[in-house]
């Protein structure tokens, strides 16, 4: 039987306070109709996902020593193996305000200081983790005292090693980190916009032939895999010069938070089953528009999501 073994990395976790409200009211005192406290993080949240589907995942980044007992647990729950490298202060709390049409306001605090003993630390952590892993998923925003250009040498330096990257993060992250070609990107358009703007090219993001024809251009750079989320309107993937492209259900959104995670852990999914492509894309857009029907991520019941990944349809 084969082994499904996949490391998230996430830099910079956060512990999310997510509060539901009808409408928020700038400038003013607004009473929240619920909410929830719990670990994630870009990298966090796909752990959680493919920990739900059955793969065994290990997690590592960078964690505060100060309020770490709540990851600590959180991973023990999802039967995640814990390789995180403890820093000194707090890991963040980012603030989320989600409202009732599915709006979601976000509000990210830097994190903790990272300084070259961390660096160091992670990066033997992953020398370790390469012996026995061959797929990470690297997700997320970067810490103070982080910069791009180290996160994109880890890609290189997994790449080199002849490991499978999936990377989503954004803004100089993204920028910088995809000259290191990992072999699976997913921005959305506007991530997309901004990634050309930062490279000196400018696109539309609502123009659709202008987002695949800088995908195109990102793969003839040697990204293997640009796969782009384009919300309600769904996914689409370009892989060896082609294009296929599924619309999931429209489902009634409680809160987006999450969702572009679950899609990544779908991708990830279906690359360490070795589907077909369209099969991944469709078991992956079914897990992003499970996700907008919840608080916080995860698959609690298999036979909806399965369920669901029936009612994806193709989209050209």
């Amino acid at each position: 039987m084969k082994t499904l073994k996949v490391v998230t990395i996430t830099f910079n976790p956060a512990i999310d306070l997510t509060g539901s409200v009808s409408i928020l009211n700038k400038n003013s005192v607004n009473s929240m109709d619920s909410g929830n406290l719990h670990p994630a993080g870009k990298g966090v949240n796909v752990a959680q996902v493919l920990c739900d589907l059955g793969a065994q995942v290990t997690v590592t980044g960078f964690l505060g020593e100060e309020n770490q007992d709540s990851f600590v647990q959180a991973f023990s729950n999802m039967g995640a193996k814990n390789a995180f490298i403890r820093v000194a202060g707090a890991t963040r709390i980012n603030v989320k305000l989600v409202e009732k049409n599915g709006d979601v306001t976000d509000l990210n605090f830097p994190g903790c200081c990272i300084g070259i003993k961390e660096i160091e630390a992670l990066e033997k952590k992953l020398y370790t983790l390469m012996q026995d892993n061959d797929v990470f998923v690297m997700a997320g925003s970067l810490p103070l005292g982080l910069s791009a250009q180290q996160a994109a040498k880890w890609i290189a330096l997994l790449r080199e090693h002849g490991k499978t990257v999936f990377f989503d993060s954004s803004n100089q992250a993204l920028a910088i980190g995809v000259k290191s070609c990992p072999n699976f990107i997913k921005p959305n358009e506007m991530e997309l916009a901004q990634l050309a703007k930062l490279n000196g090219d400018n696109i539309d993001p609502n123009n659709l032939t202008e987002v695949k024809a800088y995908a195109e251009k990102l793969e003839a750079q040697g990204i293997d895999n640009v796969v782009i989320s384009l919300g309600s309107e769904g996914v689409i993937w370009l892989n060896s010069g082609k294009w296929i492209g599924v619309r999931p259900p429209k489902q009634k959104v409680v809160s987006t938070v999450g969702a572009g995670d679950s899609l990544v852990a779908g991708l990830c999914w279906g690359h360490i089953n070795h589907w077909p492509s369209q099969r991944t894309l469709s078991f992956a857009a079914a897990i992003g528009a499970l996700a907008v029907t919840q608080v916080g991520v995860g698959v609690s019941d298999l036979d909806v999501l399965l369920d669901l990944t029936k009612q994806v349809q193709l989209k050209n």
